[in-house]
């Protein structure tokens, strides 16, 4: 049984893995230098209890968190594009080896890639792609965060990846 003071907590317990994919998966490690993808998702966190009381009850609550973490996102990218040009603190004293020049340089290059690659399709099949593959959640929760139903997420997505394959010419 749940008591009225414990239902916030119980609620942000949920969401938070959800939190915390989303925001990884909208800013992976370009923008770790300014903000990481788990700051922003607490500062969603902390934005969602606080905005508890003024949800509309008519929203869906994964919609309203979506909705927070949204703007979340986008705020940080804004906040690393303008602080682009401040100096790092300081250098590392080694380089990492786990991954050598060249290796950093493929890596940038497919994530540049993808990312061209996604923007051919419409956004609502790109978002869910995006939560599909690169967050996890299953059609089911996909379809709770873009206000569908797990039958279209699926075909959507498989849409999606048959336009993707047209364009790559697989």
């Amino acid at each position: 049984m749940t008591t009225a003071e414990e239902a916030p907590d119980r609620l942000l317990a949920a969401a938070r893995p959800l939190v915390v994919r989303y925001c990884h998966a909208r800013l992976g490690t370009r923008h770790a230098t300014w903000c990481s993808a788990d700051d922003v998702a607490q500062d969603v966190c902390v934005a969602v209890f606080k905005a508890l009381t003024t949800r509309p009850p008519d929203r869906p609550f994964p919609a309203f968190v979506q909705g927070i973490a949204r703007q979340k996102v986008t705020a940080a990218r804004k906040a690393a594009a303008r602080q682009w040009d401040e100096p790092a603190a300081e250098l590392p004293d080694e380089a990492d080896a786990s991954m050598d020049p060249e290796d950093h340089a493929l890596r940038r290059e497919l994530g540049e890639r993808m990312a061209r690659l996604l923007q051919v399709l419409p956004e609502k099949q790109r978002q869910i792609l995006i939560l599909r593959v690169a967050v996890g959640l299953s059609a089911e929760e996909t379809a709770e965060q873009v206000g569908s139903t797990p039958g279209a997420v699926r075909v959507a997505q498989h849409r999606a990846l048959s336009q993707l394959r047209k364009v790559v010419g697989g």
